[in-house]
């Protein structure tokens, strides 16, 4: 039993090792994902400071988080697109765009969330 918690506990810290060294790789070279966090800590903040029910928090706060989890899964496609076909090809451009929508669609949601909690408040 102590070894097989030990193993877990190993697995744990590597997943956080390399969770961390992704996003301080994209962190160095995507400006997008830096101003993506940059607005979820001014979301964040705006969140906490308001009177808000503690859903209407953590939905915000859900949802900002995501917005950088789908800039973070668009950047790992575009690495991968990028890598694998360097050239001009359709499906790479469609592979992007569609990273690309992801984001959107989660920021957007973000976005309604917002609206609709401020709407709320009136």
């Amino acid at each position: 039993m102590g070894d097989m918690l030990r193993a877990e506990a190993r697995r744990l810290a590597n997943t956080v090792i390399w969770s961390w060294a992704g996003f301080r790789a994209a962190w160095a070279t995507e400006k997008t994902l830096r101003q993506w966090t940059l607005a979820n800590v001014l979301s964040a903040s705006l969140a906490l400071t308001l009177d808000l029910s503690p859903a209407e928090r953590a939905l915000i706060l859900a949802l900002g988080l995501l917005v950088l989890a789908a800039e973070l899964i668009n950047t790992a496609i575009e690495e991968v697109v990028d890598h694998i076909s360097p050239g001009l090809d359709p499906r790479a451009k469609k592979a992007k765009d569609c990273g690309s929508a992801c984001v959107a669609l989660t920021a957007l949601a973000a976005g309604v969330a917002w609206a609709v909690v401020l709407v709320g408040q009136t």
